[in-house]
């Protein structure tokens, strides 16, 4: 990967699907990295009104339902958000969701260079019998790390999973082999 490129990993931890209601985001996470270092981390909690969870639904959703209440509608943190994602190549672990949401927030805006980081597991480890992010940074011996970065946080936050998803990639491109891929490459891998 080119030395010191910016990219910016993100995670949305969603409601889920429930008869009658869009799947929503309720938190968002940020985090910027190059191949040597993070910095300008953002994490938010995001309004969603009295709508009903998705019963599966992972995260600490259930324990936070009077904060996200007060929390900022991911509308309304645009503004802020755009800088650090329009323009720039996005990270997150299986892109769907994260792409999803991004273009439910701003359909005019276009988010073309997106890596993934499954795709990539999935291509470095073949076999795993698991490649969920939290799998994959405690196999990798990757979660001391992310847990020095986000103290008092864990998988299923959206700045755990941003941060994770980030040090995977890292870890990626220090292999053998994967640092000679450019970032469009990397980003047609799935």
């Amino acid at each position: 990967m080119e030395a010191n490129i910016e990219l910016t990993a993100i995670d949305f931890e969603t409601t889920g699907s429930v008869r009658g209601y869009t799947n929503e985001p309720w938190q968002i996470g940020i985090v910027s990295l190059t191949n040597t270092e993070l910095y300008n981390q953002f994490d938010s909690l995001l309004y969603i009104g009295e709508r009903p969870f998705n019963k599966y639904a992972p995260g600490r959703h259930a324990q936070l339902r009077e904060e996200l209440k007060q929390s900022p509608k991911l509308v309304e943190l645009w503004p802020e958000l755009s800088p650090r994602l329009v323009g720039r190549v996005l990270v997150a672990h299986n892109i769907g969701t994260e792409r999803t949401m991004l273009k439910q927030v701003a359909p005019m805006h276009r988010f073309d260079c997106w890596i993934d980081t499954l795709a990539l597991s999935r291509r470095v480890w073949k076999g795993l019998s698991s490649y969920a992010l939290e799998d994959l940074i405690v196999v990798l011996q990757l979660k001391d790390k992310i847990d020095a970065l986000c103290p008092g946080r864990e998988p299923h936050d959206a700045l755990y999973d941003a941060v994770a998803c980030a040090i995977l990639l890292q870890y990626i491109v220090s292999l053998s082999g994967w640092n000679k891929f450019t970032i469009r490459e990397l980003s047609t891998i799935a």
